[in-house]
């Protein structure tokens, strides 16, 4: 095999391992801050805390009366958080003993639960259209907003835990306020119910996914789309950035995960591991692994691998290859590979690299000018249209 196809194989992400042990499908996961932990909710009611380390056997949670939404560690790693449809919130301690407390948070399913950076606050989402906010500390309820027509199904805080983002059946995802407990703005271009949303690591852009199988990037200063990524085939359940913020991993019921460049605005990777639909992604939090759980009771865990190396190189070396090639059909392909390239080998793959980097830059100079024409084109219909409306009113119609 040549070093260029080498080099693909090298690149692309690899399944680690799967973890067996819930009884129904996997709702939600969270990587530990130290990567030593990955916690997992699921439709069994069950709280599972997986040790990345072989020799480590996992621990299960036993509490909730009814399905487990949503899972996510504290920053510090010292608590887990699980939402359930039984309309409570536990806090675990992830060890042995699992040892945990509960509290009432609302009148509905609890659809999310996110820590604050600083560990200090709880917000928590649910079917009773609400979205609260709680200390950490003894679960004091501090306020809620509540602005949605329909059930919340995840609620975010911002990098800096000044905004608040939050996704709905309305059809809508809302920026908030937390000090002025305003809505800033609603985001209503999905075309179906919004499934998740977050914040960017920078803070300035949110990503949402929905029914409608597109995921949608928002700049939250100029509340412009940035980014429209019809990329599956079914609902898109769940999505997470990269720590790096060029990449989102999306999970959808088409039973794929897709990876995004969001720098090229492409789709990067198509992975199949799951069998059926795909319903939680996360990212661990240097990016070095990501986990993915489904319909089919697994939690996955993959090495990331594209990150290693400058992403300029992977462009160059990926060319025009079909995007929407699964990772998986590459890894049939023989591993045996000669000592050395032929040098006219070598030269003609040098020049059609070559070729497709011009071909990739031409690409995005066409894209560039067709944005410009659609906006003088959108420009002249608006002014034909003041005109049109100019003439009526004169001629009296």
């Amino acid at each position: 095999m040549c070093e260029l196809c080498l080099s693909l194989l090298q690149d692309d992400p690899t399944l680690e391992r799967h973890f067996k042990g819930h009884r129904d499908a996997i709702t939600s996961l969270d990587f530990s801050s130290n990567m030593k932990q990955i916690a997992s909710g699921s439709v069994d009611a069950c709280v599972m805390i997986w040790n990345t380390r072989p020799q480590m056997r996992a621990y299960r949670f036993v509490g909730h009366k009814d399905a487990v939404t949503c899972v996510q560690f504290s920053p510090s790693g010292h608590l887990v958080a699980s939402a359930s449809r039984d309309k409570t919130v536990r806090l675990w301690v992830p060890s042995v003993k699992g040892e945990s407390t509960v509290f009432r948070a609302h009148t509905g399913t609890v659809r999310s639960v996110s820590f604050s950076s600083d560990g200090q606050t709880l917000l928590t989402s649910s079917d009773d259209k609400s979205i609260k906010v709680w200390t950490v500390h003894r679960q004091k309820f501090l306020f809620s907003l509540n602005q949605h027509i329909n059930w919340v199904r995840c609620a975010r805080f911002s990098p800096d835990g000044r905004l608040i983002v939050s996704a709905s059946d309305d059809k809508t995802v809302k920026l908030w306020d937390k000090n002025s407990r305003e809505c800033i703005h609603s985001f209503c271009e999905h075309g179906g119910y919004v499934n998740h949303a977050d914040f960017h690591p920078s803070g300035t852009c949110i990503a949402a996914a929905s029914t409608d199988n597109t995921v949608k990037v928002w700049d939250i200063r100029t509340h412009k789309l940035l980014q429209h990524y019809p990329v599956h085939s079914a609902t898109v359940n769940s999505l997470s950035f990269h720590p790096s913020g060029n990449y989102l991993i999306t999970a959808s019921s088409d039973s794929t995960l897709k990876i995004l460049d969001l720098l090229e605005g492409r789709l990067l990777y198509t992975l199949h591991g799951h069998q059926g639909p795909a319903s939680c992604v996360s990212f661990s939090r240097t990016g070095d692994f990501f986990a993915s759980g489904g319909a089919d009771e697994q939690v996955m865990l993959w090495r990331t691998n594209f990150d290693s190396v400058d992403y300029s190189e992977v462009l160059e070396q990926k060319g025009a290859a079909d995007e929407k090639a699964s990772v998986h059909s590459r890894y049939s392909q023989p591993s045996a590979q000669p000592d050395s390239v032929p040098a006219a080998l070598a030269s003609t793959l040098q020049h059609i690299v070559g070729q497709l980097d011009v071909l990739t830059q031409t690409v995005a100079i066409l894209e560039q000018r067709l944005t410009l024409t659609e906006d003088k084109l959108k420009e002249c219909m608006e002014m034909q249209l003041d005109l049109l409306i100019l003439e009526n009113r004169n001629t009296g119609y």
